[in-house]
């Protein structure tokens, strides 16, 4: 239960990072923890895919946030 709280504040928390260096506003709680935890799947199959491990919460928060970004990124150039 504790990692599962702990998990959902840290996609809200890297979906709001990654929305502010994006666009410079967050898009909402839902849309934010969307982007965090989709950009948390990205974020570590890339670093998986380069050899990179994200150990603790700041690790996992990093690889949610450039995961995040990456899908932004990817979102927007789609439009």
């Amino acid at each position: 239960m504790v990692t599962t709280l702990i998990g959902i504040i840290t996609g809200i928390l890297a979906g709001f990072i990654a929305s502010k260096l994006q666009s410079g506003s967050g898009r909402g709680l839902l849309v934010n923890l969307f982007l965090g935890i989709i950009g948390s799947v990205i974020g570590s199959w890339l670093f998986a895919l380069i050899g990179i491990e994200a150990n603790g919460f700041i690790g996992s928060l990093v690889c949610a946030v450039i995961g995040a970004l990456i899908l932004l990124w990817f979102v927007s150039k789609i439009k």
